[in-house]
């Protein structure tokens, strides 16, 4: 699930770190600063903790505002054009920040068995140490709807996920360590029940998450490995 890519922000001046009252916006925008992307991060953040207690259509900018601990919805304005770049910079910001924790440890393994256990693991693990991200995401899933009716999924950016566990499938099937079967279907049943995680922890937070990696680890090694 990707997103289009929002429009360039305003950024917040130096030493405007005072909540009392918003900076002038500059014609033609100015260049970023570190303390207008310390700002975007802090709202990002508090937009997602706020979405992951309420629910998406109870975080309103007031209820995000008051969550960060800023005194006026005006600095959410001032960084955000509205409540549809807010969600689309948090969608961008955790897909980024998921993709770079994958690559690398799939990244790490030399066999396609290997990769394929590394991208369980990574994903589940992820996903069960960024509980309130997960939540948020779900509900932005669920709820979202942007300008024109679009909807945050974007089937040809699922296509692109489902290439990258494709590509291992296909690595693993040439170097004869996994059966023959259609990639694309195999694909998709490991992201989606990788992907039905959060709504289980949702419904039933004690559960043990390793166990559950190791349930999916076991569950597609069986599903794809060559014959002995």
């Amino acid at each position: 699930m990707r997103v289009n890519q929002p429009p360039p922000r305003k950024t917040e001046p130096e030493g405007t770190g005072t909540d009392d009252a918003c900076p002038p916006r500059a014609a033609g925008g100015r260049k970023d600063t570190p303390a207008g992307a310390a700002r975007r991060a802090q709202i990002v953040r508090a937009a997602i903790e706020t979405i992951a207690e309420l629910g998406y259509n109870q975080a309103s900018f007031a209820r995000i505002a008051a969550h960060a601990g800023l005194s006026s919805t005006r600095l959410i304005s001032y960084h955000f054009a509205g409540k549809e770049e807010l969600i689309r910079q948090i969608l961008t910001e955790v897909y980024t920040d998921m993709g770079g924790f994958m690559t690398e440890r799939v990244g790490a393994e030399r066999t396609a068995s290997g990769a394929l256990r590394a991208y369980i693991r990574s994903l589940v693990g992820y996903i069960a140490t960024h509980r309130a991200q997960m939540t948020a995401l779900m509900e932005i899933f669920l709820n979202f709807q942007g300008e024109g009716a679009t909807r945050s999924h974007d089937a040809a950016a699922d296509l692109d996920t489902l290439e990258h566990v494709e590509k291992i499938l296909r690595w693993g099937q040439h170097e004869g360590e996994f059966r023959a079967f259609d990639t694309r279907v195999m694909a998709m049943t490991v992201q989606r029940a990788i992907e039905n995680l959060p709504f289980l922890l949702q419904a039933d937070p004690g559960r043990d998450v390793d166990a559950c990696a190791d349930e999916m680890v076991t569950l597609f090694d069986l599903a794809t490995r060559a014959a002995r």
